[in-house]
């Protein structure tokens, strides 16, 4: 069993494969199909249901094109900001950084999702 923690970070992860998958006008079938699961561990996958192994990790980040690191939240480009963060930001960055790494990654992936579907809706 996932314990809640991760069952969060999954869930996260599993949404941004989700992001990816329709992104690319894929089905669950065919991503099964492409990278050697079944349709349900797709599903299960997706729902964050299921934890992804590392060997399931590389075939998706082959079938996307991306790196591993991208799937995961661990190499996103750091952009180069011109002027100081807001106060506001600051106490965000300062509660971010007081939470554990899988909910910072969480938090990451939570807004990574958002960008990406700010930017297919324009």
């Amino acid at each position: 069993m996932i314990k809640q923690e991760s069952r969060t970070y999954f869930k996260a992860l599993g949404a941004y494969v989700t992001t990816l998958r329709k992104s690319r006008g894929m089905t669950q079938a065919e991503l099964a199909r492409a990278i050697g699961v079944s349709q349900q561990a797709v599903f299960a996958y997706e729902l964050g249901d299921r934890r992804i192994s590392v060997l399931v990790l590389a075939k998706l980040a082959n079938v996307f094109s991306t790196p591993v690191g991208d799937l995961v939240g661990l190499s996103k480009p750091v952009r180069e900001r011109k002027g100081r963060l807001s106060p506001r930001c600051m106490r965000h960055a300062e509660r971010l950084q007081a939470l554990s790494k899988t909910q910072q990654r969480f938090v990451v992936r939570i807004i990574d999702v958002l960008e990406t579907s700010n930017t297919t809706k324009h």
